[in-house]
């Protein structure tokens, strides 16, 4: 009875946490053996045949018979009055193999058994789940969300494996439910109390190299490398390719016919919007590609201190500089420079800037128009009234009241 109930403890393990045929056997094997070696001092002499099919475990003693009262060890050796009586046949010089019951060493000893068998099929589960996603960081998982805290999402993979996706690596408009479907790369996995710990996420621009590999085959093949990307989640991502096949159109290829290769990663990133250009090492073409959609006439890199006077049209600032200051942002990161944007001006026109509107317009209001690059009157009246409701959080009534005391001045 004893021997089944171990053996049927291991098969709860085996069925749950899939431990493989040979580890259950050098998992058995190496438990015995510590008691065996505790019990008589070695267990090189023994034998441990595990049938785990049908739940059977056997153990067998082999001793070298010798003349009674000649016995130096007695668990390498027996007296040959013994042996005889296990079979009667047996003589000085020959070995005689004996069957150990579990039984014979007590429920304690057992019980210990037990309980070290559990701590052995725990720990090499746990160091398999590290070893197997400590080689899968870069990888995109798919898992079922099984609990939602304030501060992260608990996701089991398809065995049952604990993922952590926190809130800092989700992207903000991102919301599940238990139950739901959720795609993540795994991010890093760390060991924290003897437990592996693996962390997950949404946010990381490998995240977006991994999308891209999966829905264009080029970029999987290596016929279009990608060479940088940059994100501000849930809102605007800039990635680089190039292709060292002239016959290949990298940007066309990533975002495919009428966008239909890039729509459903636009999809899995809550909309946010992907601007795909063409790499190249001349660093002002580079920056003006950056910083598409805007148009810029011409640019002025300062390479000692890596940065760039980039000047647009006054229709084109806004644009460059993007809603929140993203789009700017992002083609700095994408190309290493800092980029500085300037306002190309006809000389002998009048423009007034829009802090000396203070006492008509509110100095929030003012704000927001500078945060998409909107400094002056002539930059705010250079666009049109549907396009700065897009650009702006402004409500349109705003925008046109805004519009009538800047014409006015003007007037």
């Amino acid at each position: 009875m004893e021997h089944i109930n171990l053996v049927e403890t291991f098969s709860e393990f085996k069925e749950f946490k899939n431990i493989g045929r040979e580890t259950m056997m050098r998992i058995l094997e190496d438990v015995f053996k510590h008691m065996l070696t505790k019990r008589f001092g070695s267990a090189d002499n023994f034998d441990i045949i595990v049938n785990i099919d049908k739940g059977d475990l056997e153990i067998w003693r082999n001793r070298e018979i010798v003349e009674d009262g000649e016995v130096e060890d007695e668990n390498l050796q027996i007296p040959y009055s013994e042996a005889v009586k296990i079979e009667p046949d047996f003589e000085v010089g020959e070995e005689v193999s004996e069957e150990i019951k579990l039984l014979d060493f007590g429920r304690r000893e057992i019980l210990s058994i037990r309980q070290n068998l559990i701590s052995k099929i725990q720990e090499y589960e746990k160091d398999n789940v590290y070893k197997k996603y400590k080689e899968r960081i870069g990888e995109i998982i798919t898992g079922e969300v099984y609990q939602v805290w304030k501060k992260e999402i608990l996701v089991l993979d398809d065995e049952g494996i604990e993922l952590i996706l926190p809130k800092s690596e989700q992207i903000p408009s991102d919301f599940y439910r238990k139950g739901d479907t959720i795609r993540a790369v795994v991010s890093r996995v760390e060991m924290k109390n003897a437990a592996p710990v693996i962390i997950l996420s949404r946010t990381s621009p490998i995240f977006l190299e991994r999308l891209f590999e999966s829905e264009v085959p080029e970029v999987f093949d290596g016929l279009i490398t990608i060479k940088n990307i940059v994100r501000v989640p849930g809102e605007r991502a800039k990635i680089a390719v190039e292709s060292y096949d002239d016959r290949i159109d990298p940007v066309g290829a990533c975002v495919g016919m009428k966008g239909s290769r890039i729509h459903g990663i636009v999809r899995e990133l809550k909309n946010e919007n992907i601007d795909v250009i063409n790499y190249t090492t001349n660093p002002s073409l580079y920056i003006s590609r950056a910083l598409s959609p805007a148009k810029i006439s011409s640019t002025n890199i300062l390479e000692a201190e890596k940065k760039a006077e980039v000047y647009l049209k006054p229709d084109q600032v806004s644009l460059a500089i993007g809603k929140g200051g993203f789009n700017i942002k992002l083609a700095g990161k994408l190309t290493g420079y800092e980029i500085d944007v300037f306002r190309e001006t006809d000389i002998d026109s009048e423009d007034v800037d829009l802090s000396e509107f203070s006492d008509e317009i509110d100095s929030w209001i003012i704000e927001e128009f500078k945060a998409i690059g909107c400094d002056t009157a002539r930059s705010v009246l250079d666009l049109d009234v549907a396009d700065l409701v897009k650009r702006t959080d402004l409500e349109e009534e705003t925008i046109k009241e805004v519009v009538r005391i800047l014409r006015e001045e003007f007037e």
